[in-house]
Order: C-alpha cells, then sequence, then structure tokens
C-alpha cells in the first residue's frame, strides 16, 4: 500500500466521518434549543427526511451513475462496492442538517454548510463520487426543506394541537 498524503487522510477521514461530527454538533446545538423548536424540528424532520429518502430513492433508480473506479478507471483512497453514486447519501444527510438548521440560526448553519462542503469534496476526492452526485443532494436537500419550511411548517403550526 502507497504511503499516504496529509489530505489523503484527511480526505479519508471526511469522507468516511466528518458525517458523524456534523449530526453530534447538530444533536448537540439540538438539544440547547428551547422545547418548543425542539418540537417544531421534530415535525420538521418527520416530513422531511422521509420524503428526502423516497426522492433518493427515486432519482437513485431513475439516474445510474457508477462510482468513479468503475466509470473512470481511477484507483479510489475508499474502496466502495460498484453500486449506484447518484445521489451521494452522505452528502445529502449532512445538507439535510445544514439545510433545516438554517432557518434557526444562519451562523450555525454557516459551520453545517462548510462541514457539508467539506464532505462533499472528501467523496469526490477519494474517488467515491462524482462531483455531479454531491451537487444533486444538496439540490435535493435544500428545494425539500425549502418545501417543508414554505408550505408544510404554516400548515402544522395552523393545527390546533400545535400549542407548544
Amino acid at each position: 500500500m502507497p504511503a499516504r498524503s496529509f489530505l489523503d487522510i484527511l480526505a479519508i477521514f471526511g469522507a468516511q466521518y466528518l458525517y458523524l461530527v456534523l449530526l453530534a454538533a447538530a444533536l448537540v446545538w439540538y438539544l440547547l434549543q428551547p422545547r418548543a423548536r425542539q418540537i417544531e424540528m421534530i415535525a420538521w424532520g418527520i416530513v422531511a427526511l422521509p420524503l428526502m429518502l423516497i426522492l433518493l430513492i427515486i432519482v437513485g433508480k431513475v439516474y445510474f451513475d457508477a462510482r468513479p473506479p468503475y466509470s473512470d478507471n481511477i484507483t479510489p483512497l475508499i474502496m466502495h462496492d460498484p453500486d449506484n453514486g447518484f445521489p451521494s447519501d452522505h452528502t445529502l444527510l449532512c445538507a439535510a442538517t445544514a439545510s433545516i438548521v438554517f432557518f434557526y440560526n444562519k451562523n450555525f448553519s454557516a459551520v453545517l454548510w462548510l462541514m457539508t462542503a467539506l464532505v462533499g469534496f472528501s467523496r469526490v476526492y477519494t474517488g467515491i463520487h462524482h462531483t455531479f452526485d454531491i451537487v444533486a443532494s444538496i439540490i435535493l436537500a435544500v428545494t425539500v426543506s425549502l418545501f417543508v419550511w414554505k408550505l408544510v411548517l404554516p400548515r402544522i403550526r395552523s393545527l390546533p394541537a400545535y400549542v407548544w
């Protein structure tokens, strides 16, 4: 096995584990929020996350993008099954988290978006995704989050049971 550069090591960490750091940071931030905001974000997640998952599955069935080692004949830094790389699950999860937080705290969301960009970059750099896979994941997450914020959450807030 060839010696790895420091950038390679950082990219491997970013591709495989940085999303967990992002989720842990978001969880800590979430736990520090007022109860009413926590409940609203749970309602948001109950709608947005399954919708994102459904769309992820649909677009993955409609469009197949072989991972770079299998389509571009490159040697990846991380081995991965030859399944569909489109869209990037890791990037979608990070972008979903960052886009939901955006509506509550722009500064913390900016940190999460930076981490999302690093995850996406790392997954491309390590050879397990194409840039298009990353960009599509971000567009999907932002679109669904905006849809839920503009159209679904106002309806949830108007329900008589919404007294949190």
